[in-house]
């Protein structure tokens, strides 16, 4: 039998994430600790979440929205512990600055991959691979490429819808998504053959597809994260 080296992954940083709170509650119940003393620091799962998200991308744009989870998420945890003062009140203006960035990145990046930030619509787009990220915002992205590799699909607070349906390939496209709080709808070719690797956290990713008679020709792999929100595909 051939040795497997152990790896780390992140669905064994999330199990050991969510047997570790099993395991708070459990000794609260307990009488053992005060799992409120440790629970009042939830916005750690914001850096998770951004960590997470830089992990699988290969792009600035999608750095960045990682890059704002781990900023929101260590100044709310930072606050909790009393080393610093963090109000939404105050520091509300930085949402502007975000959203001023995201609009820089768009420009950048408007000519490279296919890529798109913020709410627009793209049709008969032909770029072998893709590279979609919306804020609080929605996009409808029609790809026809012949030779479509994959890409990655993030949409924070809003949606994308991808049709994929005019488009083909050969062999194998990974494409990765990643989702919070909003949802991501894609439409493949019927001789397409999905294959969700893909992990939901407090969400859902939906496979509607049916799956063609020769399934090993043209597969589509879905990888990423649904986090509070919804990843589905269908044919």
């Amino acid at each position: 039998m051939e040795n497997q080296s152990f790896r780390f992954s992140p669905q064994l940083m999330i199990g050991a994430a969510i047997m570790i709170l099993g395991f708070l509650f459990l000794f609260d119940n307990l009488n053992v600790i005060n799992a409120g003393r440790v629970i009042r620091l939830w916005p750690v799962l914001f850096i998770l979440f951004g960590i997470l998200k830089i992990s699988q991308s290969r792009n600035p744009s999608s750095w960045f929205v990682g890059g704002v989870f781990i900023f929101v998420g260590t100044m709310m945890t930072l606050s909790r512990l009393g080393i610093m003062h963090f109000s939404l009140h105050q520091w509300w203006p930085v949402f502007l600055i975000i959203v001023g960035i995201s609009f820089l990145l768009k420009a950048w990046t408007r000519h490279q991959h296919g890529a798109v930030l913020g709410a627009s619509r793209i049709m008969n787009h032909d770029e072998s691979t893709v590279n979609v990220v919306t804020f609080m915002g929605g996009n409808h992205i029609k790809n026809i490429s012949q030779d479509f590799r994959g890409g990655e699909v993030t949409a924070v607070m809003g949606g994308v819808e991808m049709d994929l349906r005019q488009a083909s390939m050969s062999g194998e496209a990974i494409l990765n998504v990643f989702t919070f709080w909003g949802g991501i709808d894609i439409k493949v070719p019927p001789d397409w053959n999905v294959i969700l690797n893909g992990i939901p956290i407090l969400g859902g990713i939906d496979d509607k597809t049916v799956q063609p008679a020769d399934s090993q020709s043209k597969r589509l792999v879905i990888k990423g994260y649904a986090i509070m929100g919804g990843v589905e595909i269908k044919n």
